[in-house]
């Protein structure tokens, strides 16, 4: 059962980095939020490659932040803002069902709220502890 759980864990952690990989060059496809799911299955089944994660120079601090802070810097929730309006303009033109529509768009509001709520900086006695 433990090998069963390691080898999904892998498994997810390589098809979340896969698919950031394949965000860093095409545009709509988010990177950092399949990046941050790689390394949350590679700390529950893949240690070096979380380690290589967290040690990555654009990717760790990024991981470190959300991990410490819940921090989503304000740069990626306005990518995620106007790629999920974008997503929502195209649905509504389309010829979904009209809930389908109605259910998208609850959704992306309620993403879209949690993500605006998230800190975009660590609190400033946090800050101050880590420059000593």
């Amino acid at each position: 059962m433990q090998l069963a759980r390691i080898v999904l864990f892998r498994l997810l952690a390589l098809c979340s980095l896969l698919l950031g990989l394949i965000g860093v060059v095409l545009p709509g496809l988010p990177t950092v939020p399949f990046v941050l799911l790689a390394a949350f299955a590679a700390g529950k089944g893949w240690p070096q490659l979380e380690a290589r994660l967290l040690a990555h120079h654009k990717y760790g601090p990024v991981i470190h932040n959300w991990r410490r802070y819940g921090l989503v810097p304000r740069a990626g929730k306005i990518a995620a803002s106007l790629m999920m309006t974008l997503s929502l303009v195209l649905c509504w033109f389309s010829t979904f069902a009209l809930l389908y529509k109605v259910l998208l768009t609850l959704l992306l509001a309620a993403v879209a709220l949690w993500l605006w709520r998230r800190p975009e900086q660590m609190p400033a006695e946090r800050a101050l502890e880590e420059q000593k």
